[in-house]
């Protein structure tokens, strides 16, 4: 059975792993959330880079062959770090994003929806622009709070995605909006009401999705993976309360988390 390894700062990258199991239904998923050491969203990229590292490291130990960064902050602060500290392939959420978004969409103005963070690297920009896209960053702090608390369909929630939409569409007049950390899938339907109130008839873009049919292709090409075969099947592992991810990660992930493993990474 292929073993895939998903890692995120915390419960996002449940939206890559709840895309990927139905992609890859003969596969077995180890997923790591660093609950304990979130947000990485507001941390250096030295620091970040450490404990990515070091959940890859963990990861690559318990016999994963394949590697999904499914957090938007590594990805762009940190892929390098862990390519060069692993042996596996390993994807980010970013690369593939851009790539289906100018073969979908191409030399599209583009709004790039993220972390402040994520938007601080400017990796997002740095990869539309050798895409021939033309992009145009957002920072949306607030997003992820709220999604962790699960007001997905809030008055608080609609309002400040309100707030931020509207002040985007000051700086660019979009095609496509990029959905760019893995706490937003949840809130698409939304990103696209709200799009549409303001008159922006953009298509919005899920990365979680988008990613996992990247690296569900890559897998099936390197393994001969049968999507045919048995149900995928998955472990969690968290840094921190997991009674708290088992709750909030169900939210996330769409189904029931039967246990999740406790795992220390050191501070």
């Amino acid at each position: 059975m292929t073993t895939l390894g998903v890692f995120d700062s915390g419960f996002g990258g449940l939206t890559v792993l709840r895309a990927l199991l139905p992609q890859l239904p003969g596969a077995r998923f180890l997923y790591v959330g660093d609950t304990a050491r979130l947000p990485y969203g507001a941390k250096s990229q030295a620091t970040i880079a450490r404990y990515a590292v070091e959940s890859a490291r963990f990861l690559e130990s318990k016999g994963s062959e394949h590697l999904v960064i499914a957090c938007n902050t590594a990805t762009a602060l940190a892929l390098d770090d862990i390519r060069a500290a692993v042996s596996i392939p390993v994807t980010g959420v970013i690369e593939p994003v851009v790539a289906m978004s100018s073969h979908s969409f191409p030399a599209a103005d583009t709004l790039i929806l993220a972390t402040t963070a994520t938007v601080e690297s400017h990796v997002y920009r740095e990869h539309c622009l050798r895409a021939g896209l033309n992009p145009t960053e957002k920072a949306c702090p607030l997003l992820v709070p709220l999604v962790e608390e699960g007001w997905i369909d809030h008055p608080v929630t609609r309002e400040v995605l309100r707030i931020y939409l509207a002040e985007a569409l000051e700086m660019c007049s979009p095609r496509l909006v990029i959905l760019g950390c893995t706490h937003y899938p949840l809130i698409a339907p939304l990103v696209e009401e709200t799009l549409r109130s303001l008159g922006c008839e953009a298509a919005v873009v899920d990365s979680a999705e988008v990613t996992a049919e990247a690296v569900a292709a890559q897998v099936k090409k390197e393994t001969g993976l049968s999507s045919a075969a048995s149900t995928a099947v998955f472990e969690c592992y968290a840094t921190d309360s997991v009674e708290k991810f088992r709750r909030l990660g169900s939210h996330f992930l769409g189904q029931p988390i039967p246990q999740v493993h406790l795992l220390n990474l050191g501070g």
